[in-house]
């Protein structure tokens, strides 16, 4: 019996007709949204805020109040309410400087700019037995206090690069004084009435309006007399 055989063959080099079939589609990655899996619970903190947090008590008070305001105080403080306490701090120390407690404040610069403002929301609430120092300070009436030196008799403030002043009046020095020597002169220099002290506890002096100056060494820090 005869068999046909049918083949497919293209030829007789042995390759096969059949093409090759090549996938051109390209790879698509999945994008991270797509491959987040979404959990049955929130991830964000509860009570995570971007508000600053502030003390307990009239210091966060005081902070709050001066981030409120927008108020600027001396860097060298990390709040407002530290800088408030320094000043507590050095209020009852500040007649080493021979100035009464208005006149330190406003001498040493405490009052400028938005340090009055924190001065004045701060001081009643962390040491309130000044407010009325800070008051005084505030107006500009309040006593002034000399140390030696020698000052022109004037009931006006000296101007800038003149002489210090002292108005017309009666003060007094108190404390322990071994070599305390004070004059009153005319202008011309006169000496009017002097005292050199080798051994005092209170020395009152009473300077006139028709003195032209006032000269002190030695003798602790002059008071006006009420």
């Amino acid at each position: 019996m005869a068999m046909l055989i049918s083949g497919c063959s293209g030829g007789g080099d042995g390759v096969s007709g059949a093409p090759t079939v090549v996938n051109e589609t390209p790879t698509v990655e999945p994008t991270a949204e797509e491959t987040e899996t979404e959990l049955p619970f929130s991830t964000e903190d509860p009570y995570a805020t971007e508000e600053p947090v502030y003390a307990f008590g009239p210091e966060g008070e005081i902070d709050k109040l001066a981030d409120e305001k927008g108020w600027e105080y001396d860097g060298t403080y990390s709040t407002a309410s530290a800088f408030v306490k320094d000043i507590c701090e050095s209020l009852p120390i500040s007649s080493i400087q021979a100035d009464s407690r208005p006149e330190w404040l406003v001498e040493s610069g405490n009052l400028e700019g938005d340090k009055k403002a924190i001065l004045q929301a701060g001081i009643p609430k962390l040491c309130p037995k000044w407010a009325t120092a800070l008051k005084q300070a505030v107006s500009g009436d309040y006593d002034q206090w000399y140390s030696s030196g020698t000052y022109v008799v004037s009931s006006k403030p000296a101007a800038e690069g003149q002489d210090e002043t002292i108005p017309p009046g009666t003060y007094r020095a108190e404390g322990k004084m071994e070599n305390c020597y004070w004059e009153r002169t005319s202008e011309a220099g006169e000496i009017i009435d002097n005292n050199f002290a080798t051994s005092a506890r209170k020395i009152t002096v009473t300077i006139r309006s028709s003195d032209g100056q006032f000269t002190s060494e030695g003798c602790e820090v002059w008071k006006p007399v009420k």
